[in-house]
């Protein structure tokens, strides 16, 4: 099953997951330091909670389409790339406390997408390993798409 996903940058991520756990009648998925995820039913939705800078006031980090398997995030590349957009190939990276592979891509307003698979757990919230490879016109014309955060795994 596919589910849309939304990461959230979060000031106080004790109380936003006591005030997400309420809105969506659930408790975290996945808890970790500075990481929360909720897997929640209905609607089909995965929202990931980052611990932010406690003065900061909530943004989204990034959006995403979790899939089921690689060959999901392979035919999505291709589907990208065929529409002509820039893609960022992800392999057998760590990141959210995951190993994943995925591929991003980049809206008209530089708001990250991404669609990944989880392939196993893992115990780093930030990027260890990375295979990245760049693909489509764009990338050409104006470069790769914008770099990940130094030592995060999301842009």
């Amino acid at each position: 099953m596919s589910r849309v996903q939304l990461a959230l940058r979060v000031p106080d991520l004790q109380a936003s997951i006591a005030f997400y756990s309420k809105l969506f009648a659930t408790e975290p998925a996945k808890l970790r330091e500075g990481y929360a995820n909720f897997t929640i039913a209905e609607p089909p939705l995965k929202l990931v909670l980052v611990q932010g800078a406690p003065d900061a006031e909530t943004r989204m980090d990034h959006l995403g389409v979790e899939v089921d398997t690689t060959e999901a995030v392979h035919a999505a590349t291709t589907r990208l790339q065929d529409e002509g957009l820039a893609t960022e190939v992800e392999t057998d990276t760590t990141c959210c406390y995951a190993l994943q592979d995925k591929v991003w891509v980049h809206g008209p307003g530089q708001e990250p997408w991404e669609v990944y698979v989880v392939k196993a757990d893992a115990d780093s919230l930030a990027k260890q390993k990375n295979n990245t490879t760049y693909a489509g016109p764009a990338v050409a014309e104006a470069g790769p798409p914008p770099p990940t955060g130094a030592g995060d795994c999301c842009p």
